[in-house]
Order: structure tokens, then C-alpha cells, then sequence
């Protein structure tokens, strides 16, 4: 009945899986070329850095709005305008002559890409019978990973061989593609919530809070503008909860925190865990390079070792999380990224083999995606079908969330033992000092996720 609701599982599931390939990829690909796009458009590294930022803060404010809007009007309804409004936004930024265009298309791409992936979940799980939502799941994850994990290979070849503006040109055809296959092979979805009315008060609570939160955090050592911007967003998000509890039809049900355990400790756990393996590439790729003085491109083929794991990790354990309870596969795979993380913290240093520390990415990134499958199957299992596209958002929004505290983290960590200094053969120590303190925090983040993950129980329960 589920799958007659959503049209053709196949279409839904070809359809979701490309969308989820093309936002993460916007985002690896881009930072790679970013060096090229400023010495064209006379960017400064302030500019460069907002145009990443844009584009993840964006997705950050609205995902949970438009998850929820889905809910109202239908998940196709909004999913379809977000693969049109990305795309052409991914099309127009290959011709842009300014930077300060480039930032504004790049926050419009953002919301684009929101309205794509805040009801992806709710989509599959509504196109799919709940016995076989785990292993769909983990296939659409993977796609997530292989975005991750081909941007940074694909945009640094397309940028060195064609130029920068070629990496968007690349995922218009992609985008066309989906655009045809939701117009032709998806049929209209009603509802779940359709006599709701939507929550526009609390969306810009939301979204206000969320935004400066992610600016303040990006500027926390600012002062007083950085510490006071994330005050500011923690106070905005006291009022969304205080005006969520007086909504007749509030934008995330405050009961579903409250009330659903499981529900809420899931949805931390994803927190903690992004925040825990979003910042290990950065910091690796410093290391390997300066450190141990690899070319990028060789580099690069070390680091590919995590996302690859989660590649192959999501669909197989995706299969696993239909018969076995998702909770404690999560649970076993960020027990796994903590180990990883623990031993990097411990071992890096000059001296330390490449095999090692392959061997704790490949660690590190089996533990992801052990973790990540069975745990959004457990948290869209664990409410009704009326509350899919707030439960997706609330997957997006963790994600986000959690590579803002993964960066976060670096930045004040970097920002303690090397002030403003540039990594030099002299200040390498200082360097490698900040890396394994970054690693032992991402290490508590990944520990704090596990407790969470064992603190949930059963769903159900």
C-alpha cells in the first residue's frame, strides 16, 4: 500500500539516490577547486571560505521546513521544485564572473539542495515496505558517500585538466536526468499531514537560530561577535522550542522529543557521529601532506580509504538492519569509529607508517557506515508516516549540525596551539599537537555517540 502511495519504488529509488549523490558531491567537489575560482575572480580567503559556508548553512536552515512542508503538501511537491531549483543554480554558477555572484547562487543551490534531500528518506520509506527500508536505505547512503568521496578526485582532475566552472557543468546532465525520471516515472504523493497547517513562525525561529549558531561557530574566536552570535542562536532556539509548544500545528512536534526516547537518542546519536568523522579528512590531508610531504594526488588515493569503507559498508549493512535490530548495528559501528579515532589519537607522528594510519581510516570509515545506515532506519522507523518528512529533515539537520561541531573543533583547536601561524617545518610540532588533541575530541564525540546509541533500547521499548 505504502509503495502505491509513493508511485514506482524504482523510479523513487533511482530518482532519491541521484539527488543524494549530487549535494554532497557540490560540496567536495567545489572546496578542491576553490584555489583556482579565487586567483580567477580575485576572491579573498574570507570570500572563498563563504562560498563553501553558504552553501552548507542554507541547507542547514530550511531542511527541517521544507521535511515538514512535505509532510503537508506531499514529498514530491517539494522534492521536485528543489531538483529543478538546484540544478539550474548548478548550471548558471559555470557562467558566473564575480564572486560575490558566486556566493549568492551558492546559498540559492543550498536551498535547492535542502528541498531535495529533506524528504529523500521520507520518499524511500514510503515507496518501500519496512522489511526491505533498511537495505534501500543503505543503497541511498552509499550514494551519499560516493558524492562525499568523488568530489574532492573528480573536481581536482576536472579543475587541473578543463578549469573550475567544468565541475558544475558535470552534474547538469545529472540533474536533468532526475528532473525527467520524477516527471515521468513519479507519480504524485499525498500528504501524511495534509490537514496541517505549516508552522512559518517556528520555521524562522528555526532557521534564524540555526544560521547564526553556524556563523558564530565559524567566527567563535571573533570576539565578542562569534561567542555572541552563538548566544543569540541558542536563545533562538529556547523560543522555537517555547513556540512550538503553544503550535496547534507545530514544525517539529515537541512530544516527538519528549515522549519518543528512541527517537530523540537516535537523533543525537547521528550528531555526535558526524561530529566525530566530518573533520578527520581535513586534518588527515594536512598531515599526509605536510607531514609526511605526499603529493595531493597521492594523498588523495590515502584518504579516498574512509569514504570507500562507507561505500561498501552502507548497502551491506542496509541488508543486515531488516533482520537484525538497527539499533545495535549502529551502536557496533560508532564503537568501531571510536576505536579508529582513539588509536589515531595515540599513534600520529612523523614517524608513523602509511599502512597504520590507512588502517585506521578504513577503521574509522567501516565504523561510519556500520553506524549511519541502521541508524536512519531506526529513526524512521520510529515514528508514524505523518511525521516522515520531519524525521528526514531531522537526519539532514543532525548532519549539518554535526559538520559545523566537527569544523568547529579544528578551528579552536588550531586557533590554541598555533594562534595564526601557517604549518612550517618549525611549527609542525605545535601542528601535530593540535591534530591529536582535534582526534581525542573527535574520539569523546564518538564515545558520547555510542552512550547515546546503548541509551536508546529497543524500538519499541
Amino acid at each position: 500500500m505504502l509503495g502505491h502511495r509513493a508511485g514506482s519504488p524504482a523510479m523513487v529509488f533511482v530518482t532519491v539516490r541521484i539527488a543524494q549523490f549530487m549535494a554532497p558531491f557540490m560540496l567536495t567537489a567545489v572546496g578542491v577547486a576553490l584555489p583556482s575560482l579565487g586567483r580567477e575572480l580575485g576572491a579573498s580567503a574570507v570570500q572563498l571560505g563563504l562560498v563553501e559556508q553558504l552553501y552548507v548553512l542554507s541547507v542547514a536552515m530550511v531542511v527541517l521546513t521544507f521535511g515538514r512542508l512535505g509532510d503537508i503538501v506531499g514529498q514530491r511537491k517539494v522534492f521536485l521544485p528543489g531538483l529543478v531549483v538546484f540544478t539550474a543554480l548548478t548550471w548558471s554558477l559555470g557562467f558566473t564572473q564575480s564572486v560575490s555572484m558566486v556566493m549568492t547562487q551558492r546559498f540559492f543551490q543550498g536551498l535547492g539542495a535542502a528541498m531535495m534531500l529533506s524528504g529523500s528518506l521520507a520518499l524511500v520509506a514510503a515507496a518501500y515496505p519496512p522489511h526491505l527500508r533498511g537495505r534501500t536505505i543503505g543503497l541511498v547512503s552509499a550514494c551519499t558517500y560516493a558524492g562525499l568521496s568523488t568530489g574532492p578526485v573528480i573536481g581536482g582532475y576536472l579543475t587541473s585538466h578543463v578549469g573550475w566552472r567544468s565541475i558544475f557543468w558535470l552534474a547538469v546532465p545529472l540533474g536533468l536526468a532526475a528532473i525527467a525520471l520524477c516527471v515521468f516515472g513519479m507519480r504524485e504523493t499525498p500528504g501524511n499531514a495534509s490537514g496541517d497547517q505549516m508552522d512559518w513562525p517556528g520555521s524562522l525561529a528555526y532557521g534564524g537560530s540555526v544560521g547564526l549558531i553556524m556563523l558564530g561557530a565559524a567566527h567563535a574566536k571573533e570576539l565578542p561577535g562569534g561567542p555572541g552570535m552563538i548566544a543569540a542562536g541558542l536563545g533562538g532556539l529556547v523560543l522555537f522550542l517555547w513556540l512550538e509548544r503553544r503550535s496547534t500545528s507545530p514544525l517539529l512536534d515537541v512530544s516527538l522529543l519528549t515522549r519518543n526516547r528512541f527517537f530523540t537518542l537516535s537523533c543525537l546519536a547521528a550528531l555526535g557521529n558526524y561530529a566525530a568523522t566530518f573533520g578527520i579528512t581535513f586534518l588527515m590531508s594536512l598531515y599526509l601532506q605536510y607531514v609526511k610531504g605526499l603529493s595531493p594526488r597521492h594523498a588523495g588515493f590515502v584518504l579516498l580509504l574512509q569514504p570507500l569503507l562507507q561505500v561498501i559498508a552502507s548497502p551491506v549493512v542496509g541488508r543486515l538492519a531488516d533482520r537484525i535490530e538497527p539499533a545495535r548495528l549502529a551502536t557496533a559501528g560508532m564503537l568501531a569509529s571510536s576505536v579508529g579515532l582513539l588509536l589515531a589519537a595515540a599513534t600520529i607522528a612523523p614517524s608513523t607508517p602509511l599502512w597504520l594510519v590507512g588502517g585506521e581510516l578504513v577503521l574509522i570509515g567501516a565504523g561510519f557506515g556500520i553506524f549511519i545506515t541502521p541508524n536512519s532506519t531506526a529513526i524512521m522507523g520510529s515514528v508514524s508516516p505523518r511525521q516522515f518528512g520531519v524525521a528526514s529533515g531531522m537526519i539532514g539537520s543532525m548532519r549539518t549540525l554535526g559538520m559545523a561541531v566537527s569544523m568547529t573543533t579544528v578551528t579552536l583547536v588550531f586557533s590554541m596551539f598555533m594562534g595564526g601561524a601557517a604549518i612550517t617545518p618549525s611549527t609542525l610540532p605545535a601542528f601535530l599537537a593540535s591534530m591529536r588533541v582535534g582526534l581525542a575530541a573527535f574520539a569523546v564525540f564518538s564515545c558520547l555517540g555510542v552512550l547515546l546509541s546503548l541509551g536508546r533500547g529497543r524500538r519499541g521499548g
